[in-house]
């Protein structure tokens, strides 16, 4: 099979495309025919070996993917060959074939395409386990989304108007406030690109206030860090829910005095340790976004397609921070 490969240390460049052997479907897994790669930050991350997680080398990123059964391995039920299947695989996808725990597939809807599938996942389950589990958000509630034009963010604000929330979508430009408010924000701010010296990092913070409006934001998804978090925490309500998603601009230094101020939460977000650890709330999760989906509340928003040979340029353009939605790798047919 072909691979895009990470061999050594290195950014999107250093992607080969190279002949592996095909893997095989052992105890408890599935072989899957990938068609659809979806591309996400942590993908930067690991061919830089920055990521919390560091498979041994020669390994193929890409840790979202949906495809075909191809075969299935000693003791899965329920599956069989030619099943449509979409996973969460934490690296591996781009290539031809990959085997999976067969706790991870869920079964890709009819009438949905490989690329959609390859692209809901990871997002929009982070996410959902942001809101329900971590920022406990309400119907009625202000959420503020830093990042709101990627994937997590649209799914962010996907999410907060299917359960009731008023939206505010906070992005680098015109085009991206377009975006989030196609997808459903009720307002939109255009931030300027960090670091901030402290000016402009008062200026932003009252920015921040202005758009969520005097009890400040019940909920803020930061998906950005960096010189966003200290101005964003400023617009949190009392006894708010700052919810740590990810960290492209950077990780952040916070104030700790401003979180007895306003008496609030700061929450972690990691989906990949909750899914393990609870994988019968992950799975109820899943099921209703599938349900959100099928009712059109949900959409995952796919910029641009990218053959397997040019999956490094997708990583490039993911490093960039200029996509909107996500970007996806197809393999084969």
């Amino acid at each position: 099979m072909k691979a895009l490969l990470s061999t050594a240390v290195g950014g999107p460049e250093t992607l080969v495309v190279q002949d592996r052997p095909d893997p095989v479907a052992g105890p408890g897994q599935l072989l899957v025919s990938v068609r659809a790669c979806a591309v996400n930050f942590p993908d930067v991350l690991i061919i830089e070996d920055k990521y919390q997680f560091k498979p041994p080398r020669p390994f193929s990123p890409g840790g979202e993917i949906a495809g075909v059964v191809e075969a299935v391995g000693e003791g899965v039920t329920g599956w069989a060959p030619g099943d449509r299947v979409m996973a969460v695989c934490g690296s591996g996808g781009m290539a031809e074939k990959i085997a999976i725990p067969a706790v991870s597939a869920y079964r890709l809807p009819e009438g949905r395409s490989f690329v959609d599938g390859s692209a809901l996942l990871l997002t929009y389950a982070t996410t959902i386990h942001a809101l329900s589990d971590r920022g406990r958000l309400k119907e009625g509630e202000t959420l503020l989304v830093l990042g709101a034009a990627g994937g997590v963010g649209l799914a962010a604000v996907e999410l907060g108007k299917a359960f009731g929330a008023h939206v505010v979508a906070a992005v680098s430009s015109e085009e991206k406030a377009a975006a989030a408010k196609r997808a459903g924000a009720d307002d939109a701010l255009v931030y300027g690109r960090g670091p901030f010296d402290r000016d402009a990092s008062k200026a932003l913070a009252d920015a921040f206030k202005a758009k969520v409006g005097p009890n400040g934001a019940n909920v803020i998804y930061d998906a950005v860090g960096g010189d966003y978090c200290e101005p964003a925490l400023r617009s949190i309500a009392w006894e708010g829910r700052y919810l740590v998603v990810g960290f492209p601009a950077g990780i952040p230094k916070l104030p700790l005095n401003l979180t007895l101020l306003k008496s609030c939460d700061v929450c972690g977000v990691f989906w990949g340790a909750f899914a393990a650890r609870d994988p019968r709330a992950n799975q109820a999760h899943v099921a209703r976004l599938l349900r959100l989906w099928d009712s059109g509340q949900i959409s995952p928003r796919v910029t641009a397609t990218y053959p397997l040979e040019k999956g490094g340029e997708a990583i490039a353009r993911m490093a960039a921070r200029d996509v909107i939605g996500k970007v996806v790798v197809t393999i084969g047919d």
